[in-house]
């Protein structure tokens, strides 16, 4: 992800009419051999190196973006935030909820630092239309909501065990720690916290191989599906979450889909030039209808509107947005932010009740 991230300020260009432009100046790894690549393919790079607090040093520094183990985001988020540094942390923000809330904690202490958490899903066109038309409080009362992140990459049982299936390095929630935020983003940001849940957790493949052949155990989750009930001022709706590494067929595909009273509508991102929409009157038509999204970003681009957006669009216009918020604070140009340490914090204490549904097999309230 660091590779992508310096792939995207090297596109900057891409974008139009902005007032800002990041520089990589600096990256830090234990790998050599990653360092090198930076060193190879970034001409603007000034640091290389195998120790981040070389980093956190330089005045040179303004922002850090961070992609580590779970392990390893309570000590080095709380450093990088403590050193003045702004973040753009991966989730899940911390291995647990206590590691979270000890995140949470640095960032009240350091109130001009600004922190927000990865999450693409929300700049793909079709998801900023979504959010667009919630902003517009077009979809009348919710119905139903269903949002997902399903691939297949850990369906062959022979693929090497990772640091993902250990629960020392990747924590226990498994498969929703992971990708959990690119499910939450939308959701959270529409106020949809859930109020209880009940959760079922998989282990599919049990046991994988290491790199010398021995078969060891997979200790953490491979699916997630949790039915959520939802309580606002104004709605009360059920939400299905589904968090699922095993999904045959399936490649990276996010979703969701919300069904209500006067517009229902969905968007995959299997399907990424497409959206799907349903709007209802009173004794009208029932009729869903499907359009092409034109490319038409968050942040405009020198792209036609004829071509197709894709996963290094998302991350340039995710990017887009944390550089606008650091630059312009609440006057940002356009209103989809990143993910807020306060909804990572929402996320651990889903995850939490998560894994204590699936130990009690009951209904938890959060």
């Amino acid at each position: 992800m660091g590779r992508e991230f310096a792939s995207a300020a090297a596109r900057w260009f891409h974008l139009l009419d902005l007032d800002f432009a990041p520089g990589i100046i600096a990256a830090a790894d234990v790998n050599r051999g990653a360092l090198e690549w930076f060193e190879r393919n970034v001409p603007t790079l000034k640091l290389a190196a195998m120790d981040y607090h070389e980093l956190l040093a330089s005045s040179e520094i303004e922002a850090i973006y961070v992609a580590v183990p779970h392990n390893q985001h309570q000590q080095i988020y709380s450093d990088v935030i403590r050193a003045g540094k702004h973040l753009l942390g991966e989730k899940p923000f911390g291995i647990d909820l206590p590691a979270n809330q000890a995140i949470l904690q640095v960032i009240r202490e350091n109130p001009n630092v600004l922190v927000r958490c990865s999450s693409e899903f929300p700049f793909f066109p079709g998801a900023c239309r979504i959010a667009q038309w919630m902003r517009e409080d077009r979809f009348g009362k919710i119905i139903e909501v269903e949002a997902g992140f399903w691939h297949s990459s850990d369906l062959d049982p022979h693929k090497p065990i990772n640091w993902k299936r250990q629960i020392a390095i990747n924590g226990e929630y498994g498969c929703m720690g992971d990708l959990g935020m690119h499910v939450l983003h939308l959701p959270f940001r529409f106020g949809w916290k859930p109020l209880n849940l009940r959760a079922l957790l998989s282990k599919i493949v049990k046991e994988r191989p290491t790199s010398d052949g021995k078969l060891v155990l997979c200790e953490t989750w491979d699916n997630a599906i949790l039915a959520c009930e939802v309580l606002t001022p104004d709605q009360h709706f059920p939400m299905t979450l589904s968090f699922k590494r095993i999904a045959p067929g399936h490649a990276d595909s996010w979703f969701i889909r919300i069904q209500g009273t006067s517009l229902s509508a969905e968007f995959t991102t299997q399907n990424p030039k497409q959206l799907r929409f349903l709007p209802y009157s009173p004794g009208g038509p029932q009729e869903w209808h499907v359009i092409d999204m034109p490319y038409q970003s968050a942040y405009p681009t020198i792209t036609g509107s004829i071509f197709e957006f894709g996963f290094s669009d998302a991350v340039l216009q995710m990017w887009a947005a944390f550089c606008d918020e650091l630059v312009h604070g609440p006057e940002m140009k356009q209103p989809l932010r990143c993910a807020l340490p306060e909804e990572t914090f929402i996320s651990h204490q889903l995850f939490t009740a998560a894994l204590e549904s699936q130990r009690t097999g009951r209904t938890i309230e959060i």
